[in-house]
């Protein structure tokens, strides 16, 4: 199935001391470079890099990968608006890898196990990887989820769709910590980073 990549870093970072979190450091490259590669590198198309305040830096940090950015004019509004904005530059009939600028350590390895899982399922439409039974992201869309998301205010939580989608919400388990490294805040970002260096270096 055609899978595009809606990569998230509409906000203006305000817990992270207004600091693009999309220039994060991962290693060589920037935490959005990263994602933006190994989304390309598992076949997603097209990848869909949504901006707000930020939009220049980030711009910069891409150069040369081939991803769209969309700008989000109504970021402020909160992250639906900003998730809103990138399922219009995807393709309708695209399934949606939706993943947040927040969780920038995430293996390639957990993007095709989502796959795997939508690819044998056939009722399910939104799936979910788990971490040692916690719930984390990225998370994998069939297409039919696209018009409940535009439905939303762009105010509104998009996490109050599952209850209503209830069994048709599947949690896939992941050997990969990086679903739950939340880069909130600066600290949050060095424990992350230091614990995926460890496990590059085991």
């Amino acid at each position: 199935m055609a899978t595009s990549a809606l990569l998230l870093s509409g906000g203006d970072s305000s817990r992270f001391g207004g600091y693009p979190k999309a220039l994060v450091s991962t290693g060589e490259r920037s935490g959005v470079r990263r994602m933006a590669e190994v989304a390309l590198e598992e076949g997603l198309d097209p990848v869909v890099v949504v901006v707000g305040p930020h939009r220049r830096p980030i711009e910069d940090a891409l150069k040369g990968l081939d991803v769209e950015l969309v700008d989000s004019e109504d970021w402020y509004e909160g992250r639906t608006a900003s998730v809103q904005a990138g399922l219009r530059a995807i393709p309708p009939a695209h399934d949606v890898l939706l993943w947040p600028v927040d969780h920038p350590f995430v293996d390639g390895r957990t993007i095709e196990l989502l796959g795997a899982a939508r690819d044998s399922d056939e009722l399910g439409l939104w799936f979910i990887p788990t971490y040692r039974g916690e719930s984390g992201h990225p998370v994998l869309w069939k297409n039919r989820v696209r018009s409940e998301v535009l439905e939303l205010r762009p105010d509104a939580p998009i996490r109050a769709l599952i209850p209503e989608l209830g069994p048709q919400v599947r949690r896939v388990a992941v050997e990969d910590p990086g679903i739950l490294a939340n880069i909130d805040t600066p600290e949050q970002y060095r424990q992350a980073y230091d614990a995926w260096l460890a496990r590059r270096e085991d």
